[in-house]
């Protein structure tokens, strides 16, 4: 068989079409080097691509390992249901508290825990390095006060629960929380005190703030007090496990759950703080968003059948140590709006 490039007479191509020739041949060279250098960086990028992934992956379950605290909440399962607040101590013993003995004070070393003037009890814990952990739980229509063997003090709100260790071990002083408390912490540089929850963690060496952080509420609020605490925001985006955030004094910081942002603005603080001395004070707050602090104060089950009532504004300042009979006729007597509100016999409140 006869070689094809023999017919071709080289001597008899003119210089223009020789220089066509050698571009064809030298683009051509171009192309197939180029092809190959794509696939060689596609399939390193690709291999980077799945390592990085994976390190993130690695990265991120490392930074979300429960500590202690939060591996003790998730593996407890009972559900205590009280109608009064209730200290559960390292044997599982339950210590139902009146109305008389609100204030719980627990001693250094965690063993002895003073409830109200008059009533002391006991536990026993193990010399270990295990932390042991108890929880004070606060019904609905209840509040308490406690102060943690660190000397740190906690205002807990109705519908809350705080789990927290019965003495401080080293490392950080972690207490977990449920629902709404104000804390005042007391300063220790060496151990930092961290508040976490669902959602967030706040970390501080000492100061006074309030937190709020309701399973049915649709963001969650920090109001910062004195001092500087820094607020670090969970969340399930693959890249950033974490937003932080510092705050300082007369700060609120509100972080949306469902679209997981976050909005800082300057307030009058008071306004987050006065319902530990049994005031709630409200400036242009919709009656439904009161009547839903109040519900949970009183216990009660509170509904507004008109929608537009239910977002109409109200200000003013309530004495809740008052019945909520006495609180809903302030609320009437003090704005224009009308309205009517029935309290039934089954602790229910309808507004129309």
């Amino acid at each position: 068989m006869k070689d094809n490039k023999s017919n071709i007479n080289f001597s008899q191509i003119s210089k223009e079409e020789k220089s066509k020739l050698k571009h064809r041949i030298e683009r051509s060279v171009y192309t197939y080097a180029q092809k190959r250098r794509i696939k060689k960086y596609a399939f390193r990028f690709a291999a980077a691509s799945i390592l990085l992934l994976v390190s993130i992956g690695i990265f991120n379950h490392q930074n979300q390992t429960d500590s202690p605290i939060e591996s003790f909440v998730n593996s407890s399962t009972s559900d205590h249901q009280t109608n009064e607040v209730q200290l559960i101590l390292n044997d599982n013993k339950n210590i139902e508290i009146t109305d008389e003995n609100l204030e719980i004070t627990y001693s250094n070393n965690g063993e002895n825990v003073a409830i109200g003037k008059s009533k002391s009890v006991n536990q026993k814990l193990e010399e270990s390095k295990e932390m042991v952990f108890n929880t004070l739980i606060v019904p609905y229509g209840k509040r308490s006060e406690i102060v943690l063997s660190d000397g740190t003090k906690v205002w807990i709100n109705s519908g809350s629960k705080l789990i927290f260790p019965a003495t401080f071990l080293k490392g950080n002083r972690e207490v977990y929380l449920e629902g709404e408390a104000i804390f005042d912490v007391t300063h220790n540089k060496h151990q930092p005190f961290i508040v976490k929850s669902k959602n967030q963690d706040i970390e501080v060496l000492g100061t006074v703030f309030n937190v709020s952080n309701y399973d049915d509420d649709d963001a969650v609020f920090t109001i910062l007090k004195s001092g500087s605490i820094n607020l670090h925001y969970k969340n399930t985006n693959l890249l950033y496990s974490q937003s932080e955030l510092k705050i300082t004094p007369n700060t609120l910081a509100t972080y949306h759950k469902e679209a997981k942002t976050i909005h800082t603005e300057t307030v009058g603080v008071e306004t987050y703080f006065s319902w530990r001395d049994g005031v709630f004070i409200f400036k242009n707050d919709a009656l439904k968003t009161i009547m839903k602090k109040l519900s949970r104060y009183y216990n009660v089950e509170i509904s507004i059948t008109d929608k537009d009532l239910a977002n109409q504004t109200f200000s003013g300042y309530l004495d809740v140590n008052q019945d909520l009979e006495h609180v809903m006729q302030i609320i009437k007597e003090a704005e224009s709006a009308q309205f009517n509100y029935q309290l039934t016999t089954n602790k229910k409140l309808i507004i129309n």
